[in-house]
């Protein structure tokens, strides 16, 4: 990401460093809170994106090499599916989940307590779903049909028990399926980097890279 942070645009405020600092004085450090998005006319192209399915313990830089061959575009994967913090919408290493389960269940036993029911997937001889999996139900829940092929009545109790801890593997699954920008249009958000992140023109504008006030407005 190194080559990002050299783009980010710089903002100076006072100096509140010592107690002799005067309202002269300023500090010029890195608008961090400046963001790069991709735009939305190639945001909003699915064919911009392929599907990815994040694999074990690989962080955003990983993808990136293996997408880019660049670990450095790890914020072009990021931008991709609009995450902002990636402690929280980037699936955990397995040692944190581990860590994670533990701190909040207190172990992995408690973990494997009963949380809910879900369906599960109900078909008939001729492959006609009548129930879809994943619906939160009773443990008790049935479901009657007559089967489409065999003209008899079935009657079936389609439920699974998720423990704490399947639901928050499930969770942690479902960040697991991310988008990549294709790498044609790659060069097309480069380009695009080099002004996305300028200011636009304000009371404390002193160039495209560079804003200077009292109470720093970031954005």
């Amino acid at each position: 990401m190194s080559n990002y942070f050299r783009n980010l645009p710089d903002f100076e405020y006072i100096s509140r460093i010592n107690e002799k600092s005067s309202n002269k004085d300023y500090l010029k450090v890195k608008n961090i809170f400046r963001r790069a998005l991709i735009r939305e006319d190639l945001f909003t192209d699915f064919m911009a994106f392929t599907k990815y399915q994040i694999e074990g313990d690989e962080r955003p830089d990983t993808v990136a090499y293996k997408t880019y061959g660049d670990e450095d575009l790890d914020w072009v994967v990021l931008a991709s599916n609009n995450i902002i913090n990636v402690r929280n919408e980037w699936p955990m290493t397995q040692w944190n989940f581990e860590k994670f389960i533990i701190e909040k269940y207190g172990s992995v036993e408690n973990s494997l307590q009963e949380k809910h029911y879900e369906t599960t997937e109900v078909k008939d001889s001729k492959g006609k779903i009548f129930v879809t999996e994943g619906k939160i139900v009773d443990k008790d829940f049935k479901v009657s049909f007559l089967d489409s092929g065999t003209n008899a009545l079935i009657e079936v109790n389609p439920v699974s028990v998720i423990t704490h801890l399947k639901y928050e593997e499930k969770l942690q699954d479902d960040k697991r399926n991310i988008n990549v920008l294709k790498s044609r249009y790659l060069a097309q958000v480069l380009d695009d980097l080099e002004t996305v992140l300028d200011y636009e023109v304000s009371s404390e504008y002193i160039s495209p890279t560079l804003k200077k006030g009292s109470n720093p407005n970031l954005g």
